[in-house]
């Protein structure tokens, strides 16, 4: 019997490979001009490098990811820390001499540039004095020991500083609550701990603002991560690109089994008869289907092909900016930032990137303006000393749902009244927030009970 996938992102691709185990013949349809969804990577002519669409960040305990990644041959893909080791920098109100100078070559500028001179030494805002280092600034290091038992909690050189024992035992008020709360409703949304810690990961996690974000999404993350101790928290991060770790290898996996994937082909409209989906339209007539179809879509085309569909109609954006700079010896995989508009810096072997998360207040601001502050801030994370190299600014203005509680509520689970339709994708109810453990999860979900 064949099975019809529609959409080749992370949960189409992970339904590909389950359906395919359990004996299905498979057919793959997306109607973009290559597979991988948000996790598409491609190369960019303007940087003359391969980058991915988003940074995206996996963790150790992600058992659905490490499933699939199992299955296609790829977990050798992801590389990072042997411990859970999450630096993070402060970088508000800062000014420091860069200690790494790069010659310029041949780098675009951007327009204003110039105004801050040929070596483009990073400044910010609000700064009261050149070279002052006692503007607040610090760096340091979250580390949870690798088992469950969190004597982590005890050790200052191992929590976030400046905040005790005692503010950290009350993240466990995140686990008890709820269905309709806000993360704001369990902890206290204030104070060292959130600043330095808690509102940066729970941002990044939930695309959301986390004090309106829901606190059972919120608490599902921890307890797939820190709650299951350090082994399971460690950072993993795709090389060289999210493409050939997660979609490429998958592709290769399902073609040499005989699978068909096919791009640039969009679903039009099912046809329906009773309780079955009878066939499919790509805009060339109906095609008959009598086995399974699994529906991996964005929520808002799936609410355009299924009829009464109640799907997130609510969502947030995420800007990502690429930079053709070769990161310092000894620059960090990944570093958190508090006090900038940058989030996360990513070093890459010959990019340096940066994700923002809830980002819908960056979407229409110019993107060389966005370069510009971007690659100041990064100057200050990493004390570079250079001009403005090539860019690329990436806006997801719908990348995820808007992870609150009434969002939440509105996510369809995997089977519909369809007896041989199914969804798949991180915006149906997977327990989790729009991530790539929950869309993985949500492909593996629809197809065991395709398979049924």
């Amino acid at each position: 019997m064949k099975a019809h996938i529609i959409g080749a992102g992370m949960a189409g691709l992970s339904a590909a490979v389950e359906l395919t185990r359990a004996g299905f013949a498979v057919d793959v349809a997306d109607s973009a001009a290559q597979a991988g969804g948000r996790c598409r990577s491609y190369h960019d002519p303007q940087l003359g490098r391969v980058i991915d669409n988003g940074n995206h960040l996996v963790l150790a305990g992600n058992d659905a990811v490490m499933a699939y990644l199992g299955t296609i041959g790829a977990r050798d893909r992801l590389s990072g820390p042997p411990h859970a080791d999450f630096e993070f920098v402060d970088i508000g109100g800062l000014y420091r001499p860069p200690r790494h100078s790069r010659e310029s070559g041949n780098l675009s500028r951007s327009k204003d540039e110039d105004a801050e001179g040929e070596r483009g030494v990073p400044a910010f805002a609000g700064m009261t004095g050149g070279g002052s280092e006692a503007l607040p600034f610090s760096r340091w290091t979250f580390r949870p020991n690798d088992g469950v038992v969190p004597w982590w909690l005890f050790s200052k050189q191992r929590r976030v500083p400046g905040a005790g024992p005692l503010a950290h035992l009350a993240l466990g008020k995140l686990l008890v609550g709820g269905k309709a709360d806000t993360v704001a409703d369990r902890i206290a949304t204030g104070g060292v701990l959130w600043d330095r810690l808690l509102e940066p990961v729970l941002l990044s996690a939930l695309n959301t603002d986390p004090r309106e974000g829901s606190a059972s999404l919120a608490a599902a993350v921890v307890r797939g991560s820190l709650a299951r101790g350090g082994l399971a928290t460690r950072p993993r991060i795709a090389e060289p690109t999210l493409a050939a770790a997660f979609v490429d290898p998958a592709l290769d996996w399902l073609r040499s089994r005989g699978s068909d994937v096919t791009t640039g082909k969009r679903l039009r409209a099912l046809v329906f008869d009773g309780d079955r989906v009878t066939a499919l339209d790509f805009g060339d007539g109906p095609q008959p289907v009598t086995g399974p179809v699994v529906l991996a879509v964005p929520p808002w085309v799936a609410e355009a092909l299924v009829p009464d569909l109640t799907v997130p109609n609510d969502f947030r954006a995420i800007v990502n900016a690429h930079f053709a700079f070769a990161p310092p010896p000894g620059t960090p995989a990944m570093i958190g930032v508090i006090g900038g508009t940058t989030e996360w810096v990513f070093a890459f072997e010959d990019r340096l990137s940066i994700t923002v998360s809830g980002a819908d207040r960056l979407v229409d601001t110019d993107r060389a303006e966005l370069a510009a502050l971007f690659w100041t801030e990064i100057c200050a994370v990493h004390d570079i000393d250079a001009p403005l190299p090539a860019w690329q600014i990436v806006k997801e203005k719908r990348a995820t749902f808007a992870a609150t509680p009434e969002q939440d509520a509105r996510r369809p689970g995997a089977a519909t009244r369809w007896r041989n339709l199914f969804l798949a994708g991180d915006w149906t109810q997977t327990g989790l927030p729009a991530t790539i453990e929950g869309a993985i999860r949500s492909g593996v979900t629809a197809a065991r009970l395709a398979g049924r």
